[in-house]
C-alpha cells in the first residue's frame, strides 16, 4: 500500500475515494478508527491509500482532477 495524502476534511477524502473508484481503482482509508477513539475532533487526519500497483495511476488521477497531494 502507498499514501496519496492525509487530511481531517472527510467530505474531500470521500470525493478522492469517488473519483479513484470511477478510475477502477480501490482506495483505503487509514487511520478512520482513531479519528474515531479521538472524539471525531479532527486532530488525527485520515490517510488514503492504495496499492502499490495503482499508485501511479491514481496519483496521475487526483492531479488530473486539481487536487495537490502530499509529497513523497
Amino acid at each position: 500500500m502507498k499514501e496519496l495524502l492525509r487530511t481531517t476534511d472527510l467530505v474531500r477524502l470521500s470525493f478522492l475515494g469517488a473519483l479513484l473508484r470511477d478510475a477502477g481503482i480501490e482506495p483505503l482509508v487509514l487511520d478512520n478508527h482513531m479519528s474515531v477513539l479521538e472524539g471525531s475532533a479532527n486532530a488525527i487526519p485520515r490517510r488514503l491509500a492504495v496499492s502499490d500497483e495503482d499508485y501511479v495511476l491514481a496519483k496521475r488521477v487526483l492531479e488530473d482532477a486539481g487536487e495537490p497531494l502530499d509529497e513523497d
